[in-house]
């Protein structure tokens, strides 16, 4: 299985509706920055299993401080993290989605991994719109036309684009 980069956001939201199967089911481990664990683990207050989520340090801590001037600490370091070890990152806030794309970094959202999940036939169609729902319930917050994009694909399943 494979390691993967994520920010706080995704993390949270599953840990506080107890399904981290949705990341375990996909990826070997999660790397996360300094930053990121702060998040989690100091302010959250949640602990997590350090053999799934890793703590990795951003050896480029110049252009992780460059990207704090538009981003918060944990997604700019997070971006950091994944450009400088060529990983795929998990972050769903717009503006560091759309900084990490313009940075040749291939990108998953919450909803992406809930499609990812069904379509390797690890989560059935109505597991993923009950932790879709579920997550919304724990302040996880998604545009009007993402939720229907999301329900629209799940009645009529087909490849993430």
């Amino acid at each position: 299985m494979s390691i993967i980069v994520s920010d706080a956001t995704t993390i949270i939201t599953l840990l506080n509706i107890n399904r981290i199967d949705v990341l375990s089911n996909l990826f070997g481990q999660v790397c996360i920055p300094q930053k990121v664990y702060d998040e989690v683990v100091v302010h959250e207050k949640i602990v997590i299993d350090s053999n799934f989520f890793i703590t990795c340090k951003v050896e480029d801590q110049e252009f992780a401080t460059l990207l704090g001037k538009s981003l918060d600490e944990g997604e700019s370091e997070a971006i950091a993290l994944a450009k400088e070890r060529t990983l795929s990152l998990i972050i769903d806030e717009k503006k560091g989605r759309k900084i990490a794309l313009g940075l040749g970094i291939n990108i998953f959202g919450f909803v992406g991994l809930l499609i990812l999940n069904y379509q390797s036939n690890l989560l059935k169609a109505q597991d993923i719109v009950d932790i879709f729902y579920q997550a919304t319930t724990q302040g996880f917050r998604v545009g009007k036309r993402l939720e229907e994009e999301f329900l629209t694909w799940i009645e009529a399943p087909r490849s993430i684009e």
